[in-house]
Parts: C-alpha cells; sequence; structure tokens
C-alpha cells in the first residue's frame, strides 16, 4: 500500500480510538457480511445452482462446436 494511505489510515484509527487492522476488518466484514451470514449465503447459492433460478433464453439452435469455432 501506499505510505500516504497507511498514514491517513494511522491517522484515522486514532481518531476512532481503534488500529488500522481493526478498521481493515471492520471495512471487509462490511463489504462480505459477517462470518455467519457466509454459510447461510452459500446454502443459498447452491440451491440456485441446482433448482436453477427460472431463465430462459429461447431455444437452443447451435452445437458447442459451432460456438468455440474459430
Amino acid at each position: 500500500m501506499p505510505a500516504e494511505l497507511i498514514g491517513r489510515a494511522k491517522v484515522l484509527a486514532a481518531q476512532r480510538d481503534t488500529s488500522v487492522s481493526a478498521l481493515v476488518a471492520e471495512l471487509l466484514t462490511a463489504l462480505t457480511g459477517p462470518v455467519d451470514d457466509y454459510a447461510q449465503l452459500w446454502q443459498r447459492e447452491e440451491r440456485l445452482m441446482a433448482d436453477g433460478v427460472g431463465l430462459r433464453v429461447g431455444e437452443v439452435i447451435w452445437t458447442r462446436d459451432e460456438l468455440h469455432a474459430r
């Protein structure tokens, strides 16, 4: 990371009475969601992959070889 960014992060952490590591953990949690939710989200994704979501493109009128022809 750029030194300037690290310096700004240290100032922010001091202002919030926390550490840079805690700021990073907070940001990553906000981006990815709490750990508890991950297992539930993954189960939901697996169900969607197994069941599908009901989308249809239309009739398939091409073969795999035609799609990958060069």
